[in-house]
């Protein structure tokens, strides 16, 4: 496997104001601090040369999950495994084979770089290449993401912004990484040159050989690259299939809401049913099954009651009490 979490988990404690901490410190109660758990328990497995889709609303941990693996944020508990390495045990210089495709491509680059100094800094900082060779290396890299060599002169503000998303990807490139987290990669570009960049991604997969964890709440993009979909909800992993059950055969009352919900091109005819309800605050999930207050088939164990995550067909998971009780 190239990517095996083990019950991986994040969570942020807000800091205390300092009336609330000297308070405390004087015995006098005082306001505790508040814990927002991002990520719970998530077990998830990536083969080599696979494309896991990540999917769910914004603020369900998702990209959280992404920094976690990339190795940008240290996990609360749980374990990480890339490419046969623990990475809360490796060094940095080892993990260089995992890379990270950020949403915003105005802002994941340095506006006071030049591009052949964006693309070559990390690989010439880890002696990958020498100052001599680095020309030449920028040039290839701009080749493989569909640029111009000519461009490696320019400043990040002179690009359009799926321009500005090539010289990301070739900037992550620049390492030779075997896995690759896109977040939200393409959501801040046009459609038309959304599909560019993501024919780009599986053009450098084929190549490349590369495996994608592909975090992204657009599920037609997810639905076109991805192998397998993992939805998620609330920091939780509640659904977990190859795509095509996932879009044909949807099992989780969330998961159902998610693609009724979509865009669809015949709108005119098919009634839009977007989810009901609100997203809960992390900082106060529900108890049971977190979806349950939205849930349309929610019953009275789903309130008191966490839903197991069990295989309902081969290769397919979920976490709903639905399953269980249909089998009673």
């Amino acid at each position: 496997m190239m990517l095996n979490t083990n019950a991986l988990s994040k969570s942020f404690s807000a800091k205390r104001s300092v009336i609330s901490r000297a308070t405390g410190a004087l015995g006098l109660g005082g306001t505790p601090p508040v814990t927002v758990y991002a990520v719970n328990e998530v077990s998830l497995s990536v083969a080599q040369g696979e494309v896991m889709g990540l999917v769910g609303e914004s603020g369900c941990g998702k990209s959280t999950v992404g920094r976690l693996v990339a190795g940008l944020l240290p996990p609360t508990a749980g374990s990480i495994t890339v490419n046969g390495r623990d990475i809360g045990k490796a060094d940095v210089r080892n993990h260089l084979d995992t890379q990270m495709v950020f949403q915003n491509p105005y802002a994941s680059v340095n506006p006071r770089q030049r591009v052949a100094e964006i693309i070559s800094e990390a690989a010439l900082f880890h002696g990958l290449v020498t100052k001599k060779e680095a020309p030449q290396f920028v040039r290839d890299l701009l080749r493989q993401v569909g640029l111009d060599p000519s461009y490696a002169s320019r400043f990040p503000h002179q690009f359009s912004g799926g321009q500005r998303q090539r010289i990301a990807i070739a900037r992550a490139l620049s390492l030779n990484p075997k896995f690759i987290i896109c977040d939200e990669a393409v959501s801040a570009l046009d459609v038309s040159v959304q599909a560019q960049i993501l024919n780009l991604f599986m053009d450098l997969r084929d190549s490349k050989g590369l495996t994608y964890l592909f975090i992204s709440h657009n599920l037609a993009v997810v639905e076109y690259v991805a192998d397998r979909v993992a939805i998620m909800y609330l920091g939780r992993i509640i659904e977990l299939a190859d795509t095509t059950d996932i879009f044909v055969r949807a099992n989780h009352p969330y998961t159902q809401a998610l693609i009724a919900d979509a865009p669809r091109l015949d709108a005119r005819v098919v009634e839009h049913r977007p989810i009901q309800g609100e997203l809960p605050s992390p900082l106060n999930p529900p108890c049971g099954c977190t979806f349950h207050p939205r849930c349309p088939r929610a019953m009275p164990v789903c309130n008191v009651e966490r839903p197991e995550f069990i295989e309902i067909a081969p290769r397919h998971w979920s976490a709903c009490h639905l399953n269980t009780q249909m089998a009673v």
